[in-house]
């Protein structure tokens, strides 16, 4: 029984490694857009474009996390009823996250909210139910539990508070310096979790120091981010494009709780 639980753990752990790649990438694509180019490149001396864009945002990003945490719960209680049928309604999951993460970001990007907005909610539950794998892991390790699960969301709470004040107030040159290491720390991040990844199918788990510090990495990396929101977003969108801003946000917090649980149950493995 505790070989069979080891084994499943290790084989959710692989496909945390994979979602978490993918939620990356879709963060680093989002940042590399030619909207957040331009407004990196002109913040300098401009006005806002958007002074209510995050206001605007923000009940989308609360809602979307709510989504997200229905999604996770219907992952572990498919876990739990039926688990033979939780791997392929999980690949079908994470090609249609894949799918409606462009589609979603093209038309948000348009202003065509109405159409945008029931492909974010969708894009939000699925996002929990391939998130459900991690949960699991963490439920499974003595020491996080619903515990860990439940500081790690208030957590980012916290940081949420934290980064509105700092970030609303940043100079231009503060913050775009802030910006641009943060792009950097990203794809520093990004480089390490497919690292571990490969490693992870190949080698095994890599040791408890390296996956500490690269949760670590990402936690502070993400931590930043959600102070760069505050300063990029207004800058980048207009107003009425406030899904956008609201995708941006909810990777920044998705990603943020993601690697504050790991985190949790890196420094609470056996």
């Amino acid at each position: 029984m505790c070989t069979q639980h080891g084994l499943r753990s290790h084989y959710l752990g692989h496909l945390n490694l994979l979602c978490q790649i993918y939620s990356l990438y879709e963060d680093r694509v989002l940042s590399n857009t030619s909207n957040f180019r331009e407004a990196i490149s002109k913040a300098k001396g401009q006005s806002l474009v958007g002074p209510n864009v995050i206001k605007n945002a923000l009940p989308f990003v609360g809602g979307g996390l709510i989504l997200t945490a229905l999604g996770s719960f219907g992952g572990l209680s498919v876990m739990a009823t039926n688990q033979a049928i939780f791997m392929p309604t999980f690949w079908v999951a994470l090609i249609a996250q894949i799918a409606l993460f462009f589609v979603a970001m093209n038309v948000a990007s348009k202003g065509n909210n109405s159409t945008a907005l029931p492909l974010l909610a969708t894009y939000s539950l699925l996002t929990g139910y391939t998130l459900s794998g991690l949960l699991a892991v963490a439920l499974g390790t003595a020491g996080v539990g619903v515990t860990g699960i439940g500081a790690a969301a208030l957590s980012c709470g916290v940081v949420f508070i934290a980064a509105r004040q700092i970030g609303s107030n940043l100079s231009e040159e503060d913050g775009l310096a802030l910006t641009r290491t943060i792009g950097i720390g990203i794809v520093a991040v990004l480089i390490a979790v497919v690292g571990q990844f490969i490693f992870a199918l190949f080698g095994g788990p890599i040791p408890q120091f390296l996956d500490i510090a690269i949760s670590g990495l990402g936690v502070l990396v993400f931590c930043g981010a959600s102070v760069v929101d505050f300063f990029i977003l207004p800058r980048t969108y207009k107003d009425e494009q406030y899904l956008s801003a609201a995708l941006s946000m909810y990777l920044t917090y998705i990603n943020l709780f993601v690697f504050i649980l790991r985190l949790l149950i890196a420094i609470n493995r056996d």
